[in-house]
């Protein structure tokens, strides 16, 4: 099935490649007349997958011969869309009005839209309807097929739509602009199967399909060659990779053969479900010289109650024996989570043992959000939902609570000197470098930006909370690899 399935997405790949082709033939002459190249814009909302793909989509653009630019007053406008909260797809039609507007200006602009909120019918269906100066519709099956699907619109001068509901295919093989030449995220799967009560991404994304893992080393291995130190491993639940291979492979054992990829120097990963994550995979993470000692887990609610209603398949006993496990094997692993605030059911009680959860397991941080209904979802159509003043209320009380134990935490490597991987020139401050430690906690010092992309060692002078200040341990020639 592997082997059959491999030859056909490099048969689409190929395919796909002849359309890039074609369609740089055709811009290169335009430009030969013009002497000047079309422009685009790509515009991402969401999570780190959307963050990837737009990759994808910016390196087939320049690949056929566009620009890149950073106003959405361009040739090619893409909105990579997200839509795990109702307001996010009204912040999209808000834009597009916007689009519209410079599109009376430039009728040759061509208006994209891709992501997860495409494949809700609903949606569509309203763009179809009062956005009919939108070119090209398609969904999160199907990237893979945008120049195809460019070059049918300037066949056709019509809207076109192309949404798939399910699908087998992985396309990976074709042209992907990096943000940073140091770090690159890489898919490992797609979809999810776990049907959390409260969350469309399983209707929008698919269920889950692994990629055949020799797939991925090679991709590593090619990352490593082009100067890549670090990478993000990614999925909506990385945990249960390869449970739909035909030949089985664990996520634990796949990260064991990363690890011996010459080049790689930190390996990340997100995002880990709790239910599965493995006694091996807390061992291999133990033992590794490069997985980055921070572990993001979600662990949504602290009340087993409503942990049952959500789906999540564990208990807030299960959870807290869990980080146990891991604090025991890795104890200096930093802990992040998510937290759902207000959702349908939710008492006093419930909340109260939300913020026993935070106390007992001290997380470094917590993304934490008001529960937002979706439509689509069963807890959409949940009776007890929880009033919003309610909400606001708790939700001060619990932030006040994750800074109390997140004060806890920091400062904890305060005088030490760490590996710190240089990211960028400091946005704030232009005569400061930002690099980021294994458990992903920033650090700001002074040094040439020459080091962009090295790993160099930093003495942690002062910590402020959520960053550290530093400096060099070495000369700024010096570096770690």
């Amino acid at each position: 099935m592997e082997n059959k399935n491999t030859s056909i997405n490099e048969l689409e790949a190929s395919k796909q490649l002849g359309f890039i082709e074609e369609l740089k033939e055709l811009f290169d002459k335009e430009f030969e007349k013009s002497g000047k190249r079309k422009t685009f814009h790509v515009e991402t909302f969401g999570c780190q997958m959307n963050t990837r793909d737009s990759e994808k989509i910016a390196g087939i653009l320049k690949q056929i011969g566009y620009e890149e630019i950073a106003s959405e007053e361009a040739d090619f406008v893409l909105y990579n869309t997200c839509t795990v909260r109702e307001n996010a797809n009204n912040r999209v039609y808000g834009r597009l009005g916007y689009l519209g507007k410079l599109k009376q200006k430039n009728p040759g602009m061509m208006i994209v839209l891709c992501g997860c909120m495409m494949q809700e019918g609903t949606a569509v269906e309203k763009i179809k309807s009062s956005y009919r100066f939108v070119d090209i519709i398609f969904g999160t099956h199907n990237i893979y097929k945008l120049a195809e699907l460019i070059r049918i619109r300037l066949d056709s001068r019509r809207m076109v739509i192309d949404l798939l509901k399910e699908t087998d295919m992985i396309v990976e093989s074709l042209p992907s602009e990096r943000k940073f030449k140091f770090k690159a995220g890489v898919n490992i799967m797609y979809g999810c199967n776990n049907f959390c009560s409260y969350c469309i991404v399983p209707y929008v994304r698919g269920r889950e399909r692994s990629r055949n893992p020799q797939d991925i080393l090679d991709e590593i291995k090619m990352l490593a060659e082009d100067g890549v130190a670090e990478i993000m491993l990614l999925g909506q639940n990385v945990n249960s990779f390869g449970k739909n291979l035909e030949t089985p492979m664990s996520f634990a054992e796949l990260l064991t053969e990363i690890e011996k990829i010459d080049g790689i120097d930190r390996i990340r990963f997100m995002t880990s479900h709790p239910k599965d994550l493995s006694d091996s995979l807390i061992e291999v993470m133990k033992d590794s010289k490069k997985i980055c000692k921070h572990l993001h887990l979600p662990i949504q609610s602290g009340s087993s109650r409503l942990l049952e209603v959500m789906n999540r398949h564990y208990t807030k006993e299960g959870y807290l024996d869990l980080v146990k496990r891991i604090r025991t094997a890795i104890p200096d692993i930093s802990l992040t989570t998510d937290i759902i605030l207000g959702f349908p059911g939710e008492t006093e009680e419930d909340f109260l043992e939300t913020i026993d959860i935070v106390k007992k397991v001290g997380f470094d941080s917590a993304f934490t959000f008001a529960y937002s209904k979706r439509t689509g979802t069963p807890a959409a159509t949940m009776e007890n939902q929880v009033e919003e003043a309610v909400i606001k209320e708790r939700f001060e009380r619990l932030l006040e609570e994750v800074h109390k134990e997140s004060a806890k935490a920091a400062g904890k490597d305060e005088h030490t000197i760490q590996k710190v991987l240089v990211e960028e020139v400091n946005s704030q401050d232009t005569s400061l470098l930002t690099g980021r430690m294994s458990n992903n906690v920033l650090v700001h010092f002074k040094g040439d930006k020459n080091l962009i992309g090295k790993i160099v060692e930093v003495y942690l002078k002062e910590s402020k909370g959520f960053y550290y200040m530093g400096e060099l341990k070495y000369p700024a020639d010096f570096q770690i690899i």
